[in-house]
């Protein structure tokens, strides 16, 4: 089998990863290949061209970054035979991993002898998330933050202004969810989480129930509420006590589903694993066991 490591080839990323690769590369005699990204997406048009051009050779990709590369690893293998990843995360960022306490996902070896395991991948037109989709409130935070990286404001105060922003002006959203043929709003909602692991944002335990191979999408909508409402709500949201809630459960609406249904007037701004896209009409679906994943071996507990 061929191992190809796909590195976040950011500037600020690049050095840190091909350094720890190397350390690591070091006496190794299996047969690899390395591919720096070039910007947002070609990490994506580098594995499907790959696979197109070698549809019967094995190969693992290894994403060697955070969400973002984990993300366009995944949504380039999707629909390959003979094609499956691993996760080498080397930020803090990377929430998908969580789901899987007690594996280093800093190391090789233990990803050479890992476990291989098949999961679910949820489908948004296009586009494609393994972990979690964002709409709302979630996602304006999302795609202002991004604006302002890209015009070089650090992480950080990025997400810090555009979280106070986002209360201020991003509490209403005019979009439609129909999950499974069920309506679950009217007319406006403040967020919803249509997940297939259980972190976002870094620090939010959004989907606490959901299993990335069961084929459903956990859903959880709330409701358009005050702002004091709101703030009220965070504190179990962060948590992944919110489902278990009795405040919480009045201003939300929970389900699990296989299709989903997102339209509005407006442009509907999607947060895909922290990856933007937008249009007025999303078909979401769940893809059962379509990713083949290479699981780091799980650390005995003393």
């Amino acid at each position: 089998m061929l191992i190809i490591f796909v590195v976040n080839g950011r500037a600020d990323k690049k050095g840190v990863i091909d350094a720890e690769l190397e350390k690591q590369l070091e006496g190794t005699s299996f047969k690899y290949e390395i591919y720096h990204t070039t910007g947002v997406g070609d990490g994506i048009r580098y594995v499907r061209i790959y696979c197109d051009l070698h549809p019967d050779d094995e190969v693992c990709f290894v994403a060697c970054g955070g969400s973002g590369t984990v993300n366009e690893v995944a949504s380039g293998i999707v629909g390959f035979r003979n094609k499956s990843m691993a996760i080498m995360a080397y930020e803090g960022t990377n929430d998908f991993i969580k789901y899987y306490p007690g594996r280093n996902f800093q190391s090789l070896a233990d990803i050479l002898n890992g476990e291989i395991v098949k999961v679910d991948i949820i489908r948004a037109n296009d586009n494609y998330s393994l972990n979690v989709i964002n709409l709302g409130f979630d996602a304006m935070v999302a795609h202002q933050a991004n604006s302002m990286i890209a015009n070089g404001v650090e992480q950080k105060t990025a997400y810090r202004k555009s979280v106070v922003r986002s209360i201020l002006g991003h509490r209403i959203n005019h979009i439609r969810v129909e999950a499974d043929g069920q309506m679950l709003n009217r007319r406006t909602l403040l967020l919803c989480n249509m997940a297939n692991g259980r972190w976002c944002g870094g620090q939010f335990l959004c989907a606490p129930r959901a299993v990335v191979d069961d084929g459903l999408i956990d859903v959880c909508l709330m409701k358009t509420c005050s702002l004091v409402t709101f703030l009220r709500l965070l504190g179990p949201y962060e948590k992944g006590k919110h489902l278990d809630d009795r405040f919480c459960l009045r201003h939300l609406k929970y389900c699990r589903a296989r299709h989903i249904r997102l339209s509005s007037k407006n442009l509907i701004y999607l947060c895909l694993d922290g990856e933007i896209t937008a249009s007025t009409q999303f078909e979401i679906d769940i893809l059962p066991g379509a990713i083949t994943l290479v699981l780091p071996r799980k650390n005995e507990q003393k």
